[in-house]
Parts: structure tokens; C-alpha cells; sequence
């Protein structure tokens, strides 16, 4: 295909810190590799721009972490989506043709916007396409979103593959971890996942250098999370902080920071994204739900799924109506609790390789875990190590092929105004 020059927008829709990092970052590298876009190219007559959508999921910072990367020429945060909207024009010109792409949030948002900007529109679908009798194209995850079309639109829709899948490759860069057993900690990028992961950790990680010193600890922080935010988290200022023992962390400054805690359990802290390189080291993972789940997937790490339920007072972080009005200031505490108590006692399940799997590909445990707990069983895989690299072969079973993020961003270029004839 001839390389366009008509003014054209391409807007990529998304809303929360794991879709944009897992997703849209790749995404949006690919496509000013495979075309001029500013604002990398300075006079193009085609630009790159980001929409973020209302998510309770997410923290409210994405667009400064998505600012950072200098791949868009405009960012829009969640907060303004309305406005948008219904104003497009107040927030600067746009061109007349393009493309709106949705990689996360929820897919009529994306319908709304493309028609509201007069702008072809392709959704990327990991389990279904909701709206697609007004996509253009749809980019499906695997063959059962096909399945699951009308007959007569199915055309419209290609299987690429799952975006994650190119973690992997993008981790072999990565310089090599010093020898130990390394054992990732991610306690999650909201609110309420922080007030409740980082100090069950850290108690977690301390019993677990008692039973193993060869354990080495390393904490990716999610793009929405900086150092000061951790250490509230890890401190008194966390309510949940006096449920557990490990006491309040000491941070070492360096090139790489630490946290210590008063036991002596140093844990790395890697503030560089994506850490895909090193988390693929790792030879555990210990996490919270959520889209980490499927990029430890993707990169095949080895994970115990952790979902403490002695706080339901505060991990009201799930998603859907109920979710909103759980966190209505009247409803909260009530509603929260009940819409929580409900979604475990019919749960399914919760991890990304499983829900893909149907099975229990890596372990969940949910209910009123502690640390001890975790800490033996962490210590008990660790010393069988053919285990753990049978959970890593089922992990790469699940990941499929590479190559759904060039796929994808063909089908973007695709999707745009030819060049002129000449």
C-alpha cells in the first residue's frame, strides 16, 4: 500500500495503567515505526493522540505516565472525555479523516467518539466485540470473538492474536540479573490493591528470607506509582499498615533504589517501564488480580494469585455498574461490601492464564490468606524448581505467536485515506 498523504488523526482510545502499558504503549511504537506520525515526525501530515475514558480501575494519572513516552501530540485525560464529546473542537482542530482505535475501557465510548469525529473505528477485541455492527474492522484476540459475530459481519473481522504476546520478545534486550532465586512482588497501580498488597508483602517477603536467604526481591512500580507513594503505603500512614509485622521499610537511595526492611529484607526497586526484561527473569511472582496478571502470563513467569479478604472494607476495586454504585459516598461502605462479598463467592476465575485456560493454570488464593501462608507455599515451590517450570511451560502454551502488534497496527494503516492519486 502506497504510504498516505491526505492529514489524517489516528486516536487511540484506552483507560487504565495495564492497558496502556501493555497495549497501547507497543501499539503506538509500532505505528511511528511503520509511518511518519508526530509528533516524532515534525510535519507529517498524519498525527498520533490519546483518549482516555472514565475507568474506575484507573488512578487518574495515566496521561502524565502516557506524556512521558513522547509518542502523542495530544493526550486527553479521563476527566475531560465528556467534553470532548460534546465539544471536540474546543480542545483544537481536527483533521477530517482518521482512525479511532479502542485498547481498552469500555467499547461504546469508542463508538460514541468515532462517530462523534466522523473517523473509521476498530476495536480490539480480547473475548468479544460488542458494537460490531458499527466497527469497521475488528481485531479479534483469538477465533471465539469470531464465533460470536453475526454471520454477515463476521468479514469485518481478523484474529491477530493476543497484543501480549510480544512481552516476550521485547524482554530478551534486558541485562541479566545478579544469581538468586528472584521473586517479583506486585502489589498493583490502585488505591485500594496498594493499601492492602504492600503491606501483606512485606510481611510476606520477610517470612519468606527467613525460610529461604537466597531469596533476592525485586518490586517493579507501576507507572502511576512513585516511590512516595509506595513508602505511604508501606508506612503508618496506611491504616492496614499495624495489621502486620514487618514494621515501616527504610529507603536506601542509589541507582537503583531499595527498600529495607527493619528485618533486613532488601527489596529492589525498578522504576524504569516496561520491566519486562527483569520480571522474566524472576523465578515467582507474587501479585494481585488484574491485567499484571496477564503480562506475567505473556512473559511466562511463574505467579501465586493473591486476593487477601480480611480488608473487604477496601477493595471495592471492581469494575461494572455495581462497582459504581458501590462507591457512591453513602452507598460505599454497605454496597462494597456486599457487591465484594458476592463477586468471590461467584468468582470464577480471577487470573488472566487461567480465565484464558479454563483451568487452574497458575494458583489462586483468595479468602483470608496471610503471609505465613504465602510464604510457605512461595518457599515450597521455589525448592522444586521442575515444578515451577512446568507452570512456565503452560504459561508459554497460553501466549501464542508474536506478531499481533504489527497485525494490528497494518490494520490501522489500512483503515486510513489513501494517497492522493497522482
Amino acid at each position: 500500500m502506497a504510504s498516505p498523504t491526505a492529514p489524517a488523526t489516528v486516536v487511540l482510545v484506552s483507560n487504565g495503567p495495564g492497558e496502556l502499558t501493555t497495549w497501547v504503549r507497543p501499539l503506538a511504537e509500532q505505528l511511528h515505526r511503520l509511518m511518519p506520525l508526530r509528533p516524532r515526525s515534525p510535519g507529517a501530515p498524519w498525527s498520533l493522540e490519546l483518549v482516555l475514558v472514565p475507568c474506575p480501575n484507573a488512578t487518574g494519572v495515566e496521561h502524565r505516565v502516557a506524556a512521558e513516552w513522547g509518542l502523542f501530540e495530544r493526550i486527553r485525560p479521563a476527566r475531560r472525555f465528556w467534553s470532548l464529546l460534546l465539544r471536540p473542537r474546543r480542545f483544537g482542530p481536527w483533521s477530517a479523516q482518521g482512525v479511532v482505535v479502542f485498547l481498552g475501557g469500555d467499547q461504546f465510548w469508542t463508538v460514541l467518539l468515532s462517530r462523534r469525529l466522523g473517523y473509521r473505528h476498530l476495536t480490539y477485541a480480547e473475548w468479544v466485540a460488542r458494537w460490531p455492527q458499527w466497527n469497521d474492522r475488528v481485531a479479534a484476540m483469538g477465533p471465539a470473538v469470531v464465533a460470536q459475530l453475526p454471520r454477515r459481519l463476521r468479514q469485518r473481522c481478523t484474529v491477530v492474536g493476543d497484543l501480549m504476546a510480544d512481552l516476550s520478545a521485547s524482554a530478551r534486550s534486558s541485562d541479566p540479573l545478579p544469581p538468586g532465586d528472584w521473586v517479583a512482588l506486585l502489589p498493583g497501580s490502585k488505591r485500594a490493591k496498594l493499601q492492602v498488597g504492600v503491606p501483606f508483602l512485606l510481611d510476606t517477603v520477610d517470612r519468606l528470607a527467613a525460610l529461604r536467604p537466597g531469596c533476592r526481591f525485586l518490586l517493579p512500580l507501576a507507572p502511576t506509582t512513585g516511590v512516595e507513594d509506595l513508602l505511604a503505603y508501606a508506612g503508618p500512614a496506611n491504616p492496614l499498615h499495624r495489621h502486620y509485622s514487618s514494621g515501616t521499610p527504610a529507603l536506601e537511595a542509589g541507582a537503583r533504589p531499595r527498600l529495607v526492611t527493619p528485618a533486613g529484607t532488601t527489596i529492589e526497586l525498578i522504576t524504569a517501564h516496561p520491566a519486562h526484561g527483569l520480571l522474566s527473569q524472576c523465578a515467582l511472582a507474587l501479585t494481585t488480580v488484574g491485567a499484571n496478571t496477564a503480562e506475567l502470563g505473556a512473559l511466562g513467569v511463574p505467579m501465586i494469585v493473591l486476593v487477601p479478604t480480611q480488608h473487604l472494607q477496601v477493595m471495592q476495586a471492581w469494575d461494572g455498574a455495581l462497582g459504581l454504585v458501590a462507591r457512591l459516598p453513602l452507598l460505599r461502605w454497605l454496597l462494597g461490601l456486599a457487591l465484594t462479598a458476592w463477586r468471590l463467592r461467584h468468582r470464577g476465575f480471577l487470573a488472566w492464564p487461567n480465565i484464558t485456560a479454563q483451568r487452574a493454570v497458575v494458583p489462586e488464593r483468595v479468602g483470608a490468606v496471610t503471609p505465613e501462608q504465602i510464604a510457605a507455599e512461595a518457599a515450597d515451590w521455589l525448592a522444586h524448581p521442575a515444578r515451577l517450570e512446568g507452570m512456565r511451560d503452560d504459561l508459554r502454551s497460553l501466549r501464542g505467536q508474536p506478531g499481533a502488534v504489527s497485525a494490528m497496527a497494518q490494520m490501522v494503516q489500512d483503515l486510513l485515506p489513501p494517497a492522493p492519486a497522482a
